[in-house]
């Protein structure tokens, strides 16, 4: 799937926990878990995640596939894809949160959410993508979907801190969005 042209607002008045405090209870609220495929974030997602009172009970777990060979044999990632265009890439995002989801399914109770993260966070680029550039994606039981190119400015942990943030409020807006 075709990822969708973000727009990037920097979040200045929310903080990261209040963000994750809303994936948690919109999540609680609505019965629904999540599990997250992070790459470049290195699990950061799970970590704000958890840092939730009461996150227990949504959150599910995931797995940081760093390397590439793990984004294929653990997330089902297509190799081809990856051989095309590289692990940057919005389908690998997409892919990466639905394999998030069937990891952490588990006694026949499909978990309902997947997040994944894709990006180089420096200090030097990969594949030929510049630092900064990152790829996010959101699985659901109806589909997944992808944002980015992100081109986050600063320094390595700037890049994986803005990716958690964006990763989250996208979810967040997922959430929302189900709820009208």
């Amino acid at each position: 799937m075709a990822a969708q042209e973000p727009i990037y607002v920097p979040r200045k008045t929310e903080s990261l926990f209040e963000i994750a405090s809303d994936v948690v209870a919109l999540l609680k609220t609505s019965g629904e878990t999540v599990g997250c495929a992070e790459s470049l974030t290195a699990g950061g997602v799970m970590a704000a995640l958890t840092s939730v009172p009461g996150a227990s009970s949504v959150f599910r777990g995931g797995v940081v596939s760093y390397a590439t060979p793990l984004k294929q044999t653990l997330l089902d990632v297509d190799a081809e894809l990856i051989a095309k265009e590289g692990v940057i890439h919005a389908d690998v995002a997409s892919q990466m949160a639905t394999g998030a989801r069937n990891i952490t399914t588990f006694d026949s109770i499909p978990t309902t959410w997947g997040i994944g993260t894709t990006g180089v966070a420096g200090p030097d680029p990969q594949d030929g993508k510049p630092v900064g550039m990152v790829f996010i994606g959101v699985a659901s039981p109806g589909g997944a979907k992808a944002w980015g190119p992100f081109s986050f400015p600063g320094s390595r942990e700037r890049v994986r801190e803005a990716t958690v943030l964006e990763a989250l409020s996208r979810l967040r807006e997922a959430l929302l969005a189900k709820q009208e």
